[in-house]
C-alpha cells in the first residue's frame, strides 16, 4: 500500500481497497476527538490554506473544521472574485499555487474547471486535496460516503448501491470508481441526458463493476441497500457561480425517493445517502425515517477530513 504522507487527495480512480480501509482505521482513531467536540493537538504546527473558487457550505466548512479539530490553522478564500486569483486579472493556477505553497503545509482546492486541483498538483510543493472540480470528481465526499456506508452497513461488500440523479456528477464519477474496489453490484438512474456517457461505461466494464441502468426508481429501489442520491435539477458545475431561476424545473417522479414510495418498496434495512444541496428529489419529510443517513454523513465528512490531514502530514501512518 502507497504511503499517504505528502500525497495528493485528486482523485479515486487510482486507489486501492486497502487504501480505503487505512483511512477508515484513521477515521475510527480519530472520531472521539469530533465527537466530544475538542480539538488535539496533533497538528498545532501545520497550517491549511483553502482555496474555493466555486460555492462550498459542507465540503469548505467541514475540511477547516476538521484541520481545527487536529489543533492546525487555516487560511484561504472561499470566493475567488474577492481575491487577485478571480478578478480582473484571472490569475493562473501556476502563479496563484506558486504563491500560496508559502502560506501553509497542505492546500485544499475546489475548482470549477475540471482538472484544475490536478494542475495545481504539478507546481505545488505541498499536498493538494481536490474539494471538487468541475464535473470531474469529488474523492472526500465519497470517501466520507463509504465510511458512511461502511459504519451503518458493517461492510461495502455484498452491497448493492442505487445511484439516482445526474451522472456527470463529479460524486457519481468518484463513487463509481471507489465500487470497483469492493463487491458491489450498482443500478444507475438518470435522464438519458444525465445518463452514464459510453465512455465512462466502457472503463467501468473494464475495471469489473457489475452494474445495470433502469429509467424508474421505483422498478428498482427494492433491489437497494444503499440509495445514493444527487439532484437533476443542477447547476451548471462548469461556471464558478450559478444563481437559481425561477424556471429552474421540477424534478420527475421517476427520480424521486418520497416516503411512501420508501414504505411500499425499499428494503427496511436501506439507507439514503445525499450529498447536498436537495431541491425536491428527497422530500423533507424523508429526513425523519429510519432510512436516512445524510445528516449523519455531516458528522462523518468531519471525521474523514482529519483522518486525510493526519494521514498527508505525517501526524498518523
Amino acid at each position: 500500500m502507497r504511503s499517504f504522507l505528502g500525497r495528493d487527495i485528486l482523485s479515486l480512480r487510482d486507489w486501492e481497497r486497502m487504501e480505503y480501509y487505512r483511512v477508515f482505521e484513521v477515521c475510527d482513531e480519530l472520531a472521539p476527538i469530533a465527537r466530544r467536540r475538542r480539538n488535539s493537538d496533533l497538528l498545532k504546527e501545520k497550517i491549511l490554506v483553502t482555496a474555493f473558487y466555486q460555492p462550498s457550505t459542507r465540503t469548505r466548512l467541514s475540511t477547516e473544521a476538521a484541520m481545527h479539530r487536529l489543533g492546525g490553522h487555516v487560511v484561504g478564500f472561499s470566493d475567488a472574485k474577492m481575491t487577485r486569483a478571480g478578478d480582473f486579472y484571472q490569475e493562473s493556477i501556476k502563479d496563484t499555487v506558486h504563491m500560496l505553497e508559502y502560506y501553509g503545509d497542505v492546500i485544499a482546492m475546489r475548482h470549477y474547471q475540471q482538472g484544475a486541483p490536478a494542475e495545481a498538483a504539478r507546481w505545488a510543493s505541498v499536498p493538494v486535496i481536490n474539494c471538487g472540480d468541475g464535473w470531474g470528481e469529488h474523492p472526500t465526499q465519497v470517501l466520507t460516503d463509504l465510511y458512511t456506508i461502511r459504519r451503518e452497513l458493517g461492510t461495502l461488500d455484498g452491497l448493492h448501491f442505487l445511484c439516482i440523479g445526474d451522472m456527470r456528477m463529479r460524486t457519481m464519477h468518484s463513487i463509481s470508481y471507489a465500487m470497483t474496489q469492493f463487491d458491489i453490484q450498482a443500478t444507475y438512474v438518470a435522464p438519458p441526458e444525465m445518463a452514464l456517457t459510453d465512455d465512462f461505461k466502457k472503463e467501468l466494464k473494464e475495471r469489473g463493476l457489475r452494474f445495470r441502468e433502469a429509467d424508474n426508481v421505483a422498478d428498482v429501489i427494492g433491489d437497494a441497500d444503499v440509495i445514493y442520491m444527487e439532484p437533476v435539477v443542477q447547476a451548471d458545475y462548469t461556471k464558478s457561480r450559478e444563481e437559481a431561476r425561477k424556471d429552474r424545473g421540477r424534478t420527475p417522479p421517476q427520480y424521486q425517493v418520497t416516503r411512501d414510495l420508501l414504505r411500499e418498496k425499499a428494503r427496511a434495512q436501506a439507507i439514503i445517502l445525499h450529498s447536498l444541496p436537495r431541491v425536491d428529489e428527497l422530500p423533507p419529510d424523508v429526513d425523519s425515517t429510519r432510512h436516512a443517513r445524510y445528516w449523519i454523513e455531516a458528522f462523518n465528512g468531519v471525521v474523514l477530513r482529519m483522518a486525510l490531514l493526519a494521514l498527508i502530514l505525517g501526524a498518523m501512518e
